[in-house]
């Protein structure tokens, strides 16, 4: 990138607040708010406080926030807004997914061993009510070699009713080949849950193309949103098939005597009641601010360069090995420390983050993530591989 470029990257990191007075490496955990997104939310509040809080304007003026909310959402992963449910975070998603199924006794529910230990907690809850059998198949060991979508077909069953996994691993930033692993699991009539946590707001996506039933994601990691806001995408084609979890006035058309009547024909069905709506308009500048830098496909491009410099460096070091033999395919870049004492890793992030350079521990594998942004400048990866240096030298 030229001076000019560089210049301009420096102005555009302004508008992010949490950039001025750290080194920042957890995407993957929360991204920062633009300025926009905070000042829209307190416009937002003192809006509703105006004109309501409750009245026919303020709710005409929700609907209008929420249809719109569903629109950007669908712009950024290509699919119909009537496709998207909005919900509060990922799990949230996964919950609505994963209990709308309707389970019987000796159904077979299958799981990757990289899930995120709040969809483990989910399938145990649904194994000890319905006597579903899970099984777990040995993705992690893929990261390196292998064909994550051979192994999956192994472990298919003829009794499997549902797969999850995630999109991108989130703790070795393994990027899945979801296409084709969507096409596996219609060949065998299964249904295919993806825990979207890291990707979207980091792959250029296209889910129409990809082709997966259920797509959990969220808005406050790569799209730098609120914490509060998040989707889920359900294949029209399934939407039938799948029973709403959480139910409420959202839900269902009322009727002109004030009952409810059918569920709705979209995305509404899996919706429930309030929400804290001037989040929703907090996430639509997040997504504004990065859709006016470049296209997805540019940032992604970006944060690959940078993801590959980082490990590249990284690799560089004696004390360090990377998980990945390979340049990243993403913004994760994870890796350990070759002296393999107890607590090493946590012990390198404390001190890392007393220098103001923020990334966090993975425990299973046991070791540091740090995640790149489009917007990550070099310098602050030279920072980070020197404060390493240092720490390995103490």
């Amino acid at each position: 990138m030229g001076s000019e470029g560089l210049t301009e990257l420096h102005r555009f990191r302004e508008q992010f607040p949490a950039l001025a007075n750290k080194i920042y490496f957890n995407y993957g955990g929360q991204g920062p708010m633009p300025q926009t997104a905070l000042d829209a939310i307190t416009q937002a509040q003192t809006y509703i406080q105006q004109i309501g809080p409750f009245g026919n304007e303020v709710n005409h003026w929700i609907n209008e926030e929420v249809q719109a909310t569903r629109e950007a959402i669908a712009s950024t992963i290509n699919v119909p807004p009537e496709t998207i449910t909005i919900t509060e975070d990922v799990t949230v998603g996964c919950n609505i997914a994963m209990w709308g199924i309707e389970w019987h006794a000796g159904d077979h529910l299958l799981l990757s061993d990289c899930e995120h230990p709040g969809i483990i907690a989910i399938a145990s809850e649904i194994q000890r009510r319905f006597a579903v059998e899970i099984t777990t198949f040995p993705l992690m060991a893929t990261l390196n070699e292998g064909d994550p979508t051979e192994i999956i077909a192994q472990h298919l069953q003829s009794n499997t009713r549902l797969v999850v996994l995630s999109h991108v691993l989130w703790n070795t930033g393994q990027v899945l080949p979801l296409e084709k692993i969507s096409e596996l699991c219609r060949s065998y009539d299964v249904r295919l849950l993806v825990d979207a946590a890291q990707s979207v707001g980091l792959l250029p996506l296209n889910l129409t193309e990809i082709g997966a039933d259920f797509y959990a994601f969220t808005g406050h990691k790569w799209l730098c949103g609120p914490g509060g806001v998040g989707g889920l995408y359900v294949r029209p084609e399934v939407r039938e098939s799948l029973k709403p979890t959480f139910i409420g006035w959202r839900s269902v058309a009322i009727n002109s005597q004030g009952k409810p009547g059918a569920w709705h024909p979209d995305g509404k069905r899996y919706e429930v009641a309030t929400s804290n709506f001037p989040l929703l308009s907090g996430l639509r500048k997040a997504i504004a601010v990065h859709q006016q830098w470049a296209t997805p496909q540019e940032n992604y491009q970006h944060i690959c360069s940078s993801s590959a410099y980082l490990w590249q460096q990284l690799m560089e070091l004696p004390e360090v090995k990377c998980l990945c033999t390979s340049p990243p395919e993403c913004g994760l870049v994870s890796f350990q420390l070759t002296n393999k004492l107890p607590q090493k890793s946590r012990q390198l992030v404390e001190f890392l983050e007393s220098q103001s350079i923020l990334t966090r521990t993975i425990a299973d594998p046991d070791c540091v993530r740090a995640c790149i942004h489009y917007f990550t400048l070099k310098s602050e990866i030279d920072q980070l591989i020197e404060a390493i240096q240092r720490f390995c030298k103490m």
